[in-house]
């Protein structure tokens, strides 16, 4: 199968075709417009037909005459992921059509949920105040179709289909195209995975679809392994990137894929398909801190970075000084953050006790600066939380500060979660709108997952965590953008990373770094100019000696008068050295 071979595919005016893979099924025909017309099948197990039907057309397949379904591969659903799919016409006159996109070093990312933001055209409002910021990736949550009205994305079922609730293929094109015309670039979360607990049919016409011998938190394995299974999530990938003009694409949790020799296939096939210079940026979320996937130099066909987790757990602890969780982990947090800031993962094959003991990650040290993103939260990191509570609410606001400077201007590649830029107080939740026996058991189930945290193992204090389900969790998360004091904050700090930073950041080399208390870190780095930036950073109240980087530091987070061997308390300080 070449790229394109999944969903309804218009072939001429008024001609579409339509294809499905249902090896474990007899007898499908195409249901279009209420009329039933009959597909053929091949020695593969796909059916096939080419009928008249044109774009808005409705039409689902019908399995061994009595199971209708729609097309896994839908491009758009009439009424939600159990109902009826549209023939779309992907013709759209896209007004930035030399866009190539940014280097990846420029990246500084902004993680949002569509549906907190008002859809598509919600979130395409707010890109000239983000681009303004200093902001230049937007990177979604993800749309594909999931049952219901909003949801985090992570339960969607059709995965080339982006979600009504959020607008139509047309709507999310024109935010695709005014954020190139802004010079940012849009970056999509997909799930590979696997598939929602409600609408997906693969399993009663494509069981091989899915391994019975391997099981993960979501139930059977997906079977990467056969060809038919492979093409299907690289062509969504390339989908995306071609059909849609994405720059980039976050893959969630492949940790969880069990065939790695997929996620190899997968970068190559995206890395070949890149034309004309044009910039396209993969990331990983891994748990398994698998170096050997991401890239050591720009022409490698792998991936460009990992959400490191690590560098995220260590700055939490110091701000918050929680231990619960995967935070007992991090017992020692200004060390190992010294090692994210000099070597990129603080696990690289040391046992990990909230993994049960066993060794985590692997010898990450060899690789470029930007084969890591950093941050302070994201939606994991708040909405997994009980109670969703942000950093805003956590942390004590000088050390906030501290730690935003430290993110900012450290050569990794930052990213921010929605609403941190003006310290929003608010929770981002986790949210759902499944029917009613799923969403009774979402509900329990995660009130009995937090009950091993010492704030829940009380029934009565368990009540207290939101309803998953119930649509005010969804609107407590939802977000009306402020410009206040945090933000000077961010914009001063993304500032001075374009000054100072952006452009040494390509072969910049780290000089190592080290905890100076245990609650302070040292970091340098030699820049590609051979300037040698430095950074210190205090999360603690007790200032702390520390060597100078140079004789002038060219930021610091609190102006305050002090020592030049002396780091603040609660105080990022930056230097740059040109020997």
């Amino acid at each position: 199968m070449s790229r394109g071979n999944f969903g309804a595919r218009i072939v001429s005016p008024g001609l579409t075709a339509f294809r499905l893979w249902a090896p474990d099924a007899e007898d499908v025909a195409v249901v279009l417009n209420g009329a039933a017309h009959a597909m053929k099948r091949d020695e593969d197990g796909v059916f096939s037909a080419v009928l008249p039907a044109s774009p808005g057309d409705a039409y689902a397949f019908r399995i061994d005459n009595h199971l209708i379904v729609p097309d896994p591969a839908s491009r758009a659903q009439k009424n939600d992921v159990h109902g009826e799919s549209i023939v779309v016409d992907q013709a759209y006159s896209w007004k930035n059509r030399e866009w190539q996109g940014r280097p990846w070093h420029e990246s500084v990312i902004y993680e949002l949920h569509p549906g907190a933001y008002g859809g598509f055209t919600g979130v395409a409002a707010q890109l000239p105040r983000l681009a303004a910021l200093g902001v230049t990736a937007v990177e979604l949550m993800p749309i594909a179709d999931f049952p219901g009205r909003h949801n985090w994305g992570y339960d969607g079922v059709l995965i080339y289909a982006p979600d009504s609730a959020y607008g139509t293929p047309d709507e999310l094109k024109q935010l695709i195209d005014t954020a190139h015309s802004l010079n940012l670039q849009v970056f999509l979360d997909v799930v590979y995975n696997h598939f929602g607990p409600d609408g997906n049919y693969l399993h009663t016409y494509a069981k091989s679809f899915f391994r019975d011998d391997i099981h993960t938190p979501w139930g059977s394995a997906i079977d990467f392994r056969r060809p038919q299974v492979r093409r299907f999530f690289i062509e969504n990938a390339l989908y995306w990137l071609h059909e849609y003009r994405f720059d980039g694409l976050r893959f969630d949790a492949v940790h969880a894929i069990t065939d790695e020799s997929f996620l190899t296939d997968l970068a190559v096939e995206i890395r070949r398909s890149a034309v004309d210079g044009r910039h396209i940026h993969l990331i990983l979320e891994n748990e398994n801190n698998d170096a050997s996937l991401l890239r050591t130099k720009p022409a490698e066909q792998k991936f460009d970075a990992q959400w490191t987790d690590d560098w995220h757990h260590c700055v939490h602890v110091l701000l918050t000084g929680e231990s619960e969780g995967y935070y007992r982990d991090f017992n020692s947090p200004a060390q190992q953050l010294a090692r994210c800031l000099s070597e990129g993962f603080a696990y690289q094959g040391e046992a990990s006790e909230h993994a049960g003991g066993a060794g985590r990650g692997t010898p990450s040290g060899h690789l470029p600066s930007t084969g890591f993103v950093i941050c302070l939260q994201n939606h994991d990191q708040t909405g997994n939380r009980a109670l969703g509570e942000r950093l805003a609410i956590l942390a004590q606001p000088l050390a906030l500060r501290a730690a935003i400077a430290l993110l900012l201007l450290t050569p990794q590649i930052p990213m921010l979660f929605m609403g941190e830029e003006w310290g929003e107080s608010r929770p981002f939740l986790y949210f759902t709108d499944h029917n009613e026996e799923l969403g009774i058991l979402i509900r329990e189930g995660r009130r009995k997952e937090f009950s091993k945290f010492s704030a829940f193992n009380d029934p009565e204090n368990r009540l207290r965590i939101p309803d998953p389900n119930a649509p005010e969790t969804f609107y407590a998360s939802c977000l009306t953008p402020e410009q206040n004091d945090w933000t000077e904050v961010y914009t001063e700090c993304l500032k001075t990373r374009r000054e100072y930073i952006t452009a040494r950041i390509p072969g910049c080399t780290s000089l190592g770094a080290e905890a100076l208390s245990a609650t302070a870190v040292r970091a340098a780095w030699r820049m590609n100019d051979g300037s040698i930036l430095t950074l210190a950073a205090n999360f603690g109240p007790v200032a702390v000696a520390c060597e100078p980087g140079s004789e002038k530091p060219f930021f610091s987070s609190n102006m305050a008068k002090h020592a030049d061997d002396v780091l603040p308390g609660f105080t990022t300080i930056a230097w740059l050295f040109n020997p």
